[in-house]
């Protein structure tokens, strides 16, 4: 039962962090086709209007947050420093939608200039995902005796199970997973699961896939291993927190979805945070529970980044591309290169 939960997640690639799966199986038909002829729902509604509506005092908050947020009004940045040529910094959203995944004749501009793309992970192939998966299966599984029914009341293990059982997991495995795992599952549509898994790529696939074909270089700035031990380094007590929130607004994936897109083409990151802190309320989750989660998932891999990021721009001639989110706030990248000496400027 444990070989067969590692071989799903190293299948389906639900372990490489992002804000969504990454799926690797090469492209067989119709991706919308087969969602509609299944039944799914792919389209999803921006919640923040809801929210304006019916917790003004939530929007204010989420809005207040956001304007104060520091550079999260742009997700296409230029470096620079005297005497070395100029590179690029990309914020990225991890889903397959045409509105983001359709280069924009500025980022076309940028990969014109680009003699190295830098992203998250350079090689999520399925050898790679499985590999990494393989040695790391104590962070995604249970391997002390505990089960993740132990942790949950019955009504949440249930739809945890039913959830499991609707991406083709059989539901007794549930009790193996980790749950932040299980989070990261419920953060993925059906229909975007259903995309991903015909071959549709994310913007960061994307990117690399038109890289490697101008014959530009494609490198990682961490491993799926650091991403899996980032994640599982987030204590327990907060991973079910998280899971919980998760839980309650499941049944909504595709409305959170288009949220975080809707925010991402109105360049407006700075509320993705806050928007997320605010249906966890909802959950009856407080923010405390997310502490550990932005520090090891957001603030310490933003210096991770910065330093692997440093060599490629000293050379120059280089487009980093890392998920929106990594960019913004006084400890994002854009804040942690300008203090290693470099002008950064908002380009899109």
């Amino acid at each position: 039962m444990r070989k067969a939960a590692l071989r799903y997640l190293a299948r389906s690639s639900l372990a490489v962090l992002a804000a969504a799966a990454i799926a690797l199986t090469p492209a067989i038909g119709n991706a919308a086709e087969k969602a509609a002829a299944s039944g799914l729902r792919c389209s999803g509604v921006n919640m923040l209007p809801e929210l304006a509506a019916t917790s003004p005092e939530v929007y204010s908050e989420i809005r207040s947050t956001a304007d104060s947020t520091a550079n999260a009004r742009a997700v296409l940045w230029k470096i620079e420093r005297q005497g070395v040529p100029h590179s690029y910094l990309l914020g990225t959203i991890h889903m397959t939608d045409p509105r983001v995944t359709a280069f924009s004749p500025l980022l076309q501009a940028a990969l014109a200039e680009t003699e190295t793309v830098a992203l998250e992970v350079a090689d999520v192939s399925a050898d790679a995902t499985n590999a990494a998966i393989a040695k790391a299966a104590r962070l995604v599984l249970f391997t002390d005796g505990r089960t993740l029914d132990d942790l949950l009341s019955d009504e949440e293990y249930d739809k945890v199970k039913a959830t499991l059982t609707g991406v083709g997991l059989p539901g007794e495995m549930a009790a193996m997973f980790r749950p932040w795992v299980v989070s990261m599952i419920l953060s993925v549509s059906a229909c975007e699961r259903q995309k991903v898994s015909d071959g549709l790529l994310v913007l960061d696939m994307k990117l690399a896939n038109a890289a490697r074909e101008r014959g530009i270089a494609v490198v990682g700035l961490e491993t799926i291993e650091s991403q899996l031990a980032a994640m599982a380094a987030v204590p327990d007590d907060q991973q079910i927190a998280m899971l919980r929130a998760s839980l309650r607004f499941a049944d909504r994936a595709n409305d959170t979805m288009e949220t975080l897109l809707q925010l991402y083409l109105k360049r407006d990151m700075g509320s993705a945070w806050p928007f997320h802190l605010a249906l966890a309320k909802q959950a009856g989750i407080g923010r405390q529970s997310f502490s550990e989660f932005k520090k090891r998932i957001i603030s310490d891999r933003n210096e991770t980044m910065r330093d692997a990021a440093l060599p490629l721009l000293r050379e120059g001639r280089a487009l980093i591309a890392v998920g929106a989110l990594h960019l913004i706030g006084d400890q994002g990248l854009i804040a942690l290169l300008r203090e290693a000496g470099y002008t950064v400027t908002a380009v899109e």
